[in-house]
């Protein structure tokens, strides 16, 4: 594990206009991530896990505090900036995997690579490396909705791996699978952790998934503390 911060974010707020009042959604948060590790944010349905995630992903911003990754500021970027941030260094894996439907499993995982620009050839070779990664070297040329939901899920994974990102972001990676299928992608992303490197962050309110990462907290009311 690289022990550099991967993240600071210190006194992080964030609040939301609601119907009659300001709404406070996270208070104060002060978190660490080094390069290499994975951890767990665990929480309520509304403890604002998913808020917490979007602001680390650079899917939102701010309303008080800092944020650095690898030491640049996010709550000073542009949207410009956060995009290019979001698009070459981070990894996204979402509760319903957001394949797209007229397209090939290998077509959907080179998606980011066509994306930053890639030639074809590259990012589908690269495409092809991350599903071999995920096990689903064999559904390469199948449409997205010939898989299975735990398939579907392993090549959302293989996607968010394929440019080798500094840190992948799973936000409630197992929500939508059978307990089964829900135990083996939590350890599919515990192992290509181990394998990558990459930095991993998990928002769930799956006990059993937060508990197979290094480190643990949980968001109550908005707050952060550290689960023992």
């Amino acid at each position: 594990m690289n022990s550099e911060a991967v993240y600071r974010l210190a006194s992080v707020g964030k609040e939301f206009f609601g119907p009659t009042e300001m709404v406070n959604v996270l208070s104060k948060v002060d978190l660490v991530v080094g390069g290499g590790e994975s951890i767990a944010i665990h929480g309520a349905s509304g403890s604002g896990k998913t808020t917490l995630l979007h602001i680390m992903g650079s899917l939102d911003t701010v309303s008080s505090g800092s944020i650095l990754f690898d030491g640049q500021e996010m709550a000073t970027m542009n949207g410009r900036q956060r995009a290019r941030l979001r698009n070459n260094r981070m990894g996204f894996v979402f509760q319903f995997h957001h394949l797209l439907s007229e397209f090939t499993t290998l077509e959907n995982v080179a998606m980011p690579g066509l994306v930053n620009g890639l030639k074809k050839n590259k990012a589908f070779a690269l495409a092809e490396e991350a599903l071999a990664r995920v096990g689903l070297s064999h559904r390469i040329s199948h449409r997205v909705t010939t898989l299975s939901g735990g398939e579907r899920q392993r090549a959302a994974i293989a996607r968010a791996i394929l440019l080798k990102p500094r840190v992948v972001l799973a936000d409630e990676p197992t929500g939508s699978l059978d307990e089964h299928t829900g135990q083996m992608v939590g350890e599919l992303l515990v192992a290509l952790n181990k394998d990558l490197g990459t930095t991993l962050v998990v928002v769930t309110h799956n006990a059993e998934l937060a508990g197979m990462m290094q480190k643990r907290y949980e968001l109550r009311s908005g707050e952060l503390y550290a689960a023992h």
